[in-house]
Protein backbone atom coordinates (compact mmCIF):
# COMPACT_ATOMS: atom_id res chain seq x y z
CA UNK A 1 0.00 0.00 0.00
CA UNK A 2 1.31 3.54 -0.72
CA UNK A 3 -0.02 6.34 1.19
CA UNK A 4 0.83 9.88 0.47
CA UNK A 5 1.37 12.05 3.84
CA UNK A 6 1.15 15.76 4.06
CA UNK A 7 3.79 16.55 6.73
CA UNK A 8 2.97 19.97 8.28
CA UNK A 9 5.68 20.59 11.51
CA UNK A 10 4.81 24.45 11.52
CA UNK A 11 6.22 26.11 14.55
CA UNK A 12 7.57 26.27 18.23
CA UNK A 13 8.10 22.35 19.20
CA UNK A 14 5.95 21.17 15.98
CA UNK A 15 9.47 20.28 14.21
CA UNK A 16 10.94 17.84 16.88
CA UNK A 17 7.61 16.18 17.93
CA UNK A 18 6.99 15.30 14.07
CA UNK A 19 10.58 14.44 13.27
CA UNK A 20 10.13 11.49 16.45
CA UNK A 21 6.70 10.35 14.98
CA UNK A 22 8.29 10.48 11.55
CA UNK A 23 10.93 8.02 13.00
CA UNK A 24 8.29 5.91 14.04
CA UNK A 25 6.28 5.89 10.77
CA UNK A 26 9.53 4.74 8.77
CA UNK A 27 10.01 1.50 11.52
CA UNK A 28 6.55 0.80 11.01
CA UNK A 29 7.34 0.97 7.30
CA UNK A 30 10.04 -1.29 7.36
CA UNK A 31 7.88 -3.65 9.73
CA UNK A 32 4.86 -4.21 7.16
CA UNK A 33 6.49 -2.89 4.39
CA UNK A 34 3.76 -0.56 3.45
CA UNK A 35 4.92 2.80 1.43
CA UNK A 36 4.85 6.07 3.22
CA UNK A 37 5.66 8.97 0.58
CA UNK A 38 5.76 12.22 2.79
CA UNK A 39 5.52 15.44 1.32
CA UNK A 40 6.81 18.46 3.10
CA UNK A 41 4.98 22.01 3.18
CA UNK A 42 4.34 25.35 5.34
CA UNK A 43 2.14 26.34 7.88
CA UNK A 44 1.91 28.84 10.82
CA UNK A 45 4.06 31.73 11.59
CA UNK A 46 6.92 30.27 9.39
CA UNK A 47 4.65 30.19 6.14
CA UNK A 48 3.64 33.81 7.29
CA UNK A 49 7.43 35.12 7.53
CA UNK A 50 8.07 33.20 3.92
CA UNK A 51 5.23 33.59 2.24
CA UNK A 52 3.05 36.16 3.97
CA UNK A 53 0.18 33.59 4.32
CA UNK A 54 -0.48 31.60 7.63
CA UNK A 55 -2.14 28.67 4.69
CA UNK A 56 0.11 29.48 1.04
CA UNK A 57 -1.65 27.65 -1.77
CA UNK A 58 0.94 25.19 -2.36
CA UNK A 59 0.17 23.89 1.27
CA UNK A 60 -3.35 23.96 0.86
CA UNK A 61 -3.04 21.64 -2.63
CA UNK A 62 -0.79 19.88 -0.81
CA UNK A 63 -2.94 18.59 1.87
CA UNK A 64 -5.65 18.19 -0.98
CA UNK A 65 -3.77 15.85 -3.08
CA UNK A 66 -3.00 13.59 0.35
CA UNK A 67 -4.30 10.25 2.25
CA UNK A 68 -4.03 12.55 5.66
CA UNK A 69 -1.98 14.99 6.92
CA UNK A 70 0.67 15.08 9.78
CA UNK A 71 0.35 18.16 11.57
CA UNK A 72 2.64 19.84 14.25
CA UNK A 73 1.68 22.98 16.03
CA UNK A 74 1.42 26.86 15.15
CA UNK A 75 2.23 29.59 17.11
CA UNK A 76 4.54 31.79 17.67
CA UNK A 77 5.32 35.18 20.36
CA UNK A 78 6.08 37.01 17.84
CA UNK A 79 2.71 37.45 16.24
CA UNK A 80 0.98 37.81 19.56
CA UNK A 81 -0.14 41.41 18.67
CA UNK A 82 -4.08 41.64 18.29
CA UNK A 83 -3.50 44.39 15.85
CA UNK A 84 -1.94 42.16 13.26
CA UNK A 85 -4.24 40.65 10.45
CA UNK A 86 -2.49 37.54 10.34
CA UNK A 87 -2.26 34.88 13.10
CA UNK A 88 -0.02 31.31 12.74
CA UNK A 89 -3.29 30.34 14.12
CA UNK A 90 -5.17 31.05 10.65
CA UNK A 91 -3.53 28.32 8.95
CA UNK A 92 -4.86 25.71 10.74
CA UNK A 93 -8.38 27.01 11.11
CA UNK A 94 -8.40 27.79 7.54
CA UNK A 95 -7.46 24.10 7.15
CA UNK A 96 -9.83 22.78 8.83
CA UNK A 97 -12.72 24.99 7.27
CA UNK A 98 -10.97 24.05 3.47
CA UNK A 99 -10.72 20.61 3.79
CA UNK A 100 -14.16 19.75 5.61
CA UNK A 101 -12.80 18.64 8.73
CA UNK A 102 -15.67 18.88 10.80
CA UNK A 103 -14.78 16.17 13.72
CA UNK A 104 -12.21 16.80 16.39
CA UNK A 105 -11.63 13.37 17.80
CA UNK A 106 -9.60 13.67 21.25
CA UNK A 107 -9.17 10.41 23.23
CA UNK A 108 -8.25 10.54 27.05
CA UNK A 109 -6.22 7.55 28.63
CA UNK A 110 -4.89 7.39 31.52
CA UNK A 111 -2.14 4.81 31.55
CA UNK A 112 -1.52 2.91 34.83
CA UNK A 113 2.29 3.43 34.61
CA UNK A 114 1.52 7.41 34.89
CA UNK A 115 -1.48 6.98 37.87
CA UNK A 116 0.69 7.71 40.84
CA UNK A 117 2.49 10.86 39.45
CA UNK A 118 -0.59 12.35 38.92
CA UNK A 119 -2.00 15.49 40.64
CA UNK A 120 -5.16 13.05 41.11
CA UNK A 121 -5.98 10.37 43.82
CA UNK A 122 -5.06 7.46 42.41
CA UNK A 123 -8.45 6.14 42.33
CA UNK A 124 -10.60 8.67 40.78
CA UNK A 125 -8.80 8.40 37.71
CA UNK A 126 -7.15 4.88 37.28
CA UNK A 127 -9.07 2.72 34.31
CA UNK A 128 -10.05 6.51 32.82
CA UNK A 129 -10.82 6.06 28.73
CA UNK A 130 -13.18 7.86 27.02
CA UNK A 131 -12.81 9.92 23.49
CA UNK A 132 -14.32 13.85 22.91
CA UNK A 133 -15.80 14.27 19.43
CA UNK A 134 -15.75 17.87 19.20
CA UNK A 135 -17.30 19.91 16.69
CA UNK A 136 -14.82 21.71 14.16
CA UNK A 137 -16.16 24.22 11.32
CA UNK A 138 -18.95 25.53 13.34
CA UNK A 139 -19.91 27.67 16.52
CA UNK A 140 -17.87 31.02 18.08
CA UNK A 141 -14.68 30.39 15.74
CA UNK A 142 -16.56 30.49 12.42
CA UNK A 143 -19.90 32.14 13.30
CA UNK A 144 -21.36 35.40 11.83
CA UNK A 145 -21.58 38.39 12.36
CA UNK A 146 -18.14 38.45 13.75
CA UNK A 147 -16.82 41.76 14.07
CA UNK A 148 -15.35 44.64 16.20
CA UNK A 149 -16.36 48.41 16.16
CA UNK A 150 -15.96 51.72 17.64
CA UNK A 151 -19.67 53.86 18.97
CA UNK A 152 -19.38 56.78 20.74
CA UNK A 153 -19.49 55.01 24.02
CA UNK A 154 -16.29 52.71 22.79
CA UNK A 155 -15.21 49.65 21.20
CA UNK A 156 -17.64 47.03 20.82
CA UNK A 157 -17.15 43.06 19.45
CA UNK A 158 -18.97 40.30 18.68
CA UNK A 159 -18.59 36.82 17.56
CA UNK A 160 -21.53 34.40 16.67
CA UNK A 161 -22.35 30.81 18.22
CA UNK A 162 -24.03 29.66 15.59
CA UNK A 163 -25.20 25.82 13.81
CA UNK A 164 -27.14 24.34 11.57
CA UNK A 165 -29.04 20.87 12.00
CA UNK A 166 -27.10 19.31 9.68
CA UNK A 167 -23.70 20.59 11.60
CA UNK A 168 -25.06 18.38 13.98
CA UNK A 169 -26.59 15.76 12.75
CA UNK A 170 -23.10 14.69 11.62
CA UNK A 171 -21.18 15.39 14.16
CA UNK A 172 -23.27 13.54 16.83
CA UNK A 173 -24.23 10.73 13.97
CA UNK A 174 -20.04 9.81 14.08
CA UNK A 175 -20.66 9.91 17.97
CA UNK A 176 -23.10 7.25 18.38
CA UNK A 177 -20.66 5.16 15.76
CA UNK A 178 -18.15 5.70 17.98
CA UNK A 179 -20.23 4.64 21.10
CA UNK A 180 -21.60 1.55 19.01
CA UNK A 181 -18.21 0.26 18.71
CA UNK A 182 -16.89 0.98 22.35
CA UNK A 183 -18.95 0.98 25.20
CA UNK A 184 -21.90 1.78 24.18
CA UNK A 185 -22.52 5.10 26.38
CA UNK A 186 -23.03 8.81 24.71
CA UNK A 187 -22.66 11.84 26.70
CA UNK A 188 -23.81 15.60 24.87
CA UNK A 189 -22.25 18.86 26.23
CA UNK A 190 -24.59 21.21 25.71
CA UNK A 191 -25.74 24.94 27.59
CA UNK A 192 -29.17 24.31 26.98
CA UNK A 193 -30.58 26.14 29.53
CA UNK A 194 -29.01 29.24 28.21
CA UNK A 195 -28.25 28.92 24.66
CA UNK A 196 -30.65 28.66 21.88
CA UNK A 197 -28.06 27.32 19.59
CA UNK A 198 -27.38 24.50 22.49
CA UNK A 199 -31.22 23.64 22.56
CA UNK A 200 -31.39 23.06 19.09
CA UNK A 201 -28.02 20.56 19.90
CA UNK A 202 -29.94 18.90 22.02
CA UNK A 203 -33.28 18.43 20.18
CA UNK A 204 -31.20 16.82 17.33
CA UNK A 205 -29.38 14.58 19.09
CA UNK A 206 -32.33 12.86 20.69
CA UNK A 207 -33.41 12.91 17.01
CA UNK A 208 -30.30 10.63 15.95
CA UNK A 209 -30.67 8.72 19.22
CA UNK A 210 -33.38 7.24 17.83
CA UNK A 211 -31.43 5.00 15.25
CA UNK A 212 -28.87 3.93 17.79
CA UNK A 213 -31.08 2.53 20.46
CA UNK A 214 -28.39 0.17 21.78
CA UNK A 215 -26.26 3.55 22.76
CA UNK A 216 -27.23 4.98 25.91
CA UNK A 217 -27.88 8.69 25.90
CA UNK A 218 -27.19 11.08 28.59
CA UNK A 219 -26.82 15.28 28.25
CA UNK A 220 -24.87 17.30 30.42
CA UNK A 221 -24.25 21.33 30.91
CA UNK A 222 -20.90 22.20 29.88
CA UNK A 223 -20.53 23.36 33.35
CA UNK A 224 -21.40 20.17 34.85
CA UNK A 225 -19.17 18.28 32.74
CA UNK A 226 -15.89 20.26 33.45
CA UNK A 227 -16.74 19.35 37.30
CA UNK A 228 -17.35 15.42 36.86
CA UNK A 229 -14.17 15.00 34.01
CA UNK A 230 -11.79 15.34 36.81
CA UNK A 231 -14.25 14.01 39.80
CA UNK A 232 -15.41 11.16 37.96
CA UNK A 233 -13.65 10.49 34.83
CA UNK A 234 -14.72 7.18 34.67
CA UNK A 235 -18.18 7.62 33.82
CA UNK A 236 -17.56 9.02 30.40
CA UNK A 237 -16.95 6.49 27.21
CA UNK A 238 -18.10 9.23 24.02
CA UNK A 239 -18.37 12.80 24.79
CA UNK A 240 -19.95 15.15 22.01
CA UNK A 241 -20.12 18.49 22.30
CA UNK A 242 -19.39 22.02 20.12
CA UNK A 243 -16.42 23.67 18.97
CA UNK A 244 -15.82 26.11 21.84
CA UNK A 245 -16.81 24.27 24.69
CA UNK A 246 -15.02 20.91 23.25
CA UNK A 247 -11.72 23.33 23.18
CA UNK A 248 -11.67 23.68 26.67
CA UNK A 249 -12.91 20.52 28.00
CA UNK A 250 -10.25 18.59 26.30
CA UNK A 251 -7.48 20.92 27.52
CA UNK A 252 -8.88 20.40 30.92
CA UNK A 253 -9.17 16.59 30.34
CA UNK A 254 -4.66 16.29 29.44
CA UNK A 255 -4.54 17.32 33.40
CA UNK A 256 -6.22 13.13 34.17
CA UNK A 257 -3.39 11.90 31.53
CA UNK A 258 -0.73 13.73 33.16
CA UNK A 259 0.29 16.16 30.81
CA UNK A 260 -0.70 17.75 27.32
CA UNK A 261 2.26 15.79 25.92
CA UNK A 262 0.67 13.31 26.25
CA UNK A 263 -2.94 13.44 24.29
CA UNK A 264 -3.42 12.90 20.38
CA UNK A 265 -6.05 13.93 18.31
CA UNK A 266 -7.41 13.55 14.51
CA UNK A 267 -9.65 16.48 12.66
CA UNK A 268 -11.97 13.91 9.98
CA UNK A 269 -13.85 14.87 6.68
CA UNK A 270 -15.51 11.71 6.94
CA UNK A 271 -16.60 8.93 9.35
CA UNK A 272 -14.11 6.16 10.41
CA UNK A 273 -14.70 2.64 9.41
CA UNK A 274 -12.46 -0.21 10.43
CA UNK A 275 -11.51 -0.84 6.55
CA UNK A 276 -11.91 2.31 5.03
CA UNK A 277 -9.94 5.50 4.79
CA UNK A 278 -11.32 8.84 6.48
CA UNK A 279 -9.28 11.49 5.21
CA UNK A 280 -7.99 13.22 8.37
CA UNK A 281 -5.71 15.87 9.51
CA UNK A 282 -3.74 14.67 12.55
CA UNK A 283 -2.22 16.75 15.32
CA UNK A 284 -1.26 16.33 19.37
CA UNK A 285 -3.13 19.35 21.55
CA UNK A 286 -0.07 20.84 23.17
CA UNK A 287 0.22 23.20 21.05
CA UNK A 288 3.63 24.85 20.05
CA UNK A 289 4.72 25.64 23.82
CA UNK A 290 7.64 28.20 22.45
CA UNK A 291 9.36 28.19 25.78
CA UNK A 292 10.79 24.82 25.50
CA UNK A 293 11.32 24.56 21.43
CA UNK A 294 14.62 23.61 20.60
CA UNK A 295 15.71 22.29 23.89
CA UNK A 296 15.24 18.76 23.85
CA UNK A 297 12.83 18.29 26.38
CA UNK A 298 9.40 18.63 24.33
CA UNK A 299 7.45 15.14 24.99
CA UNK A 300 7.08 13.31 21.54
CA UNK A 301 4.13 10.84 22.80
CA UNK A 302 1.00 13.31 21.89
CA UNK A 303 2.36 13.02 17.96
CA UNK A 304 2.98 9.57 18.12
CA UNK A 305 -0.23 8.62 19.55
CA UNK A 306 -1.42 11.08 16.78
CA UNK A 307 0.44 8.76 13.99
CA UNK A 308 -1.29 6.00 15.85
CA UNK A 309 -4.62 7.58 15.28
CA UNK A 310 -3.39 8.03 11.54
CA UNK A 311 -2.56 5.00 11.09
CA UNK A 312 -6.14 3.58 11.98
CA UNK A 313 -8.36 6.17 10.06
CA UNK A 314 -6.88 7.75 6.91
CA UNK A 315 -4.53 4.49 6.48
CA UNK A 316 -6.73 1.42 7.43
CA UNK A 317 -3.99 -0.49 9.65
CA UNK A 318 -5.42 -1.03 12.47
CA UNK A 319 -2.83 -3.31 13.32
CA UNK A 320 0.02 -0.99 12.55
CA UNK A 321 -1.81 1.66 15.15
CA UNK A 322 -1.98 -0.97 17.14
CA UNK A 323 1.20 -2.09 17.43
CA UNK A 324 2.89 1.76 18.03
CA UNK A 325 -0.08 2.22 20.88
CA UNK A 326 1.52 -1.17 22.40
CA UNK A 327 5.45 0.20 22.15
CA UNK A 328 4.27 3.14 23.91
CA UNK A 329 2.66 1.73 26.97
CA UNK A 330 5.88 -0.90 27.03
CA UNK A 331 7.87 2.41 27.30
CA UNK A 332 6.14 3.65 29.67
CA UNK A 333 6.12 0.48 31.70
CA UNK A 334 9.55 0.17 31.76
CA UNK A 335 9.80 3.77 33.76
CA UNK A 336 11.02 6.48 30.56
CA UNK A 337 9.18 9.58 31.23
CA UNK A 338 9.71 13.21 29.76
CA UNK A 339 10.24 16.26 32.21
CA UNK A 340 6.11 16.90 31.92
CA UNK A 341 5.72 13.03 33.08
CA UNK A 342 8.62 12.94 35.69
CA UNK A 343 8.28 11.29 38.46
CA UNK A 344 10.53 10.09 41.68
CA UNK A 345 12.34 6.89 40.44
CA UNK A 346 11.47 6.88 36.89
CA UNK A 347 14.13 7.75 34.12
CA UNK A 348 13.99 11.17 32.57
CA UNK A 349 14.87 11.40 28.84
CA UNK A 350 14.52 13.79 26.00
CA UNK A 351 12.72 14.26 22.94
CA UNK A 352 14.92 12.35 20.42
CA UNK A 353 15.89 9.90 23.32
CA UNK A 354 11.88 9.09 23.82
CA UNK A 355 11.30 8.52 19.96
CA UNK A 356 14.27 6.37 19.71
CA UNK A 357 13.03 3.61 22.78
CA UNK A 358 9.68 3.66 20.83
CA UNK A 359 11.17 2.76 17.84
CA UNK A 360 13.77 0.18 19.51
CA UNK A 361 10.31 -1.21 20.92
CA UNK A 362 8.37 -1.72 17.73
CA UNK A 363 11.42 -3.02 16.38
CA UNK A 364 11.76 -5.97 19.12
Amino acid sequence: MNIKIAVLSGDGIGPEVIAEALKVLEMVGQYTCHEFSLTHGLVGGEAIERTGSALPDETLALARASDAVLFGAVGDPKFDDPGLKMRPEDGLLALRKELGLFANLRPVMVYDELVDGAIFKPDIIRGADFIFVRELTGGLYFGQPKKRWTVPEGRRAVDSMAYSEQEIERLVRLGFELARARRRKLTSVDKANVLESSRLWREVTNDVARDYPEVALEHMLVDTCAMRILLTPRDFDVLVTENTFGDILTDEASLLAGSMGMLPSASLAGVPREVERAFGLYEPIHGSAPAIAGKDIANPIATILTLAMMLRYSCALPEEAGLVERAVARVLKMGYRTGDIMSEGKKQVGTKEMGDIIVREIAA
